[in-house]
């Protein structure tokens, strides 16, 4: 049996969430995000096994450009 999806919280900037999803989609398999909030600005991803060091890295990233918190 594979393992599953990993899922996180994360605040980011309300008006990046369309900007984030579309960035997780480029990179294919990694994560998906799910809005929870879209006033909050609150994020789930479901990062794909194996694939957490490169979510990381993608929100480490995007953290430096604007809000990008896990809570």
């Amino acid at each position: 049996m594979g393992e599953r999806m990993i899922h996180k919280i994360f605040q980011v900037e309300p008006s990046k969430i369309g900007f984030i999803r579309f960035i997780l989609e480029a990179y294919e398999g990694v994560a998906i995000a799910t809005t929870l909030d879209s006033g909050q600005g609150l994020i789930r991803l479901a990062i794909a096994p194996g694939r957490e060091e490169t979510a990381g890295k993608i929100v480490d990233a995007l953290n430096k450009d604007f809000k990008f918190e896990a809570v």
